[in-house]
């Protein structure tokens, strides 16, 4: 599957942005006040963006909200409806544009958008075309049982079952390799 960089930027945001979210009670949030709202802009480079509000902030977690909907969805269908509302609420308005030293490429957000809706049309419409390439699938959650983190699996062969091999996935290689040691010595 080819993934522009545009789109390959969309989708970094949109698992970062679903990762923000607490994943218990213990957690903090990662989007806790406007300050850090702030740091996720700058830190993704998200053009056009002004000022911005407690009331940003709280769309901004709500369409947080709707996009993890869309990366625990059962199914291409599931995960299309949601998709398909989060691009429509946002007034996608297609356009092209050449920006901050980059190339030609679509912003699908209209000029003035807030930071949710900018958020809701460029991610969404990155999950939308892996929808219609068929791999709705690569949109996944870390199978390591203390770690609910998305991702988007982008191997060749679709295997990828953690978040990051270097920690959730050593994590559990290590535990099951003591545990098969500790069931071979007792």
């Amino acid at each position: 599957m080819l993934i522009t960089h545009d789109t390959r930027c969309a989708l970094d945001t949109v698992v970062d942005l679903v990762n923000t979210a607490p994943e218990d009670d213990a957690t903090p949030d990662g989007l806790a006040d406007v300050a850090a709202l702030e740091a996720f802009v700058r830190d993704h480079e998200v053009s056009e963006v002004g000022v911005l509000t407690e009331f940003d902030l709280a769309a901004v977690r709500k369409i947080r909200a709707r996009f993890a909907a869309v990366f625990a969805a059962p199914d291409a269908r599931s995960a299309a409806t949601m998709i398909n509302e989060l691009i429509a609420a946002a007034g996608t308005t297609p356009r092209l544009t050449d920006h901050d030293g980059y190339d030609w490429h679509v912003h699908y957000f209209a000029p003035g958008a807030s930071v949710a809706d900018h958020l809701a049309a460029d991610c969404g419409m990155a999950l939308a075309f892996f929808v219609v390439a068929g791999e709705q699938e690569r949109l996944r959650r870390c199978e390591a049982p203390d770690c609910r983190h998305a991702f988007v699996d982008l191997s060749r062969n679709r295997s990828r079952r953690y978040c990051d091999s270097r920690t959730c996935g050593n994590r559990l290689h290590v535990a099951a390799y003591r545990a098969r040691r500790k069931e071979a010595a007792g």
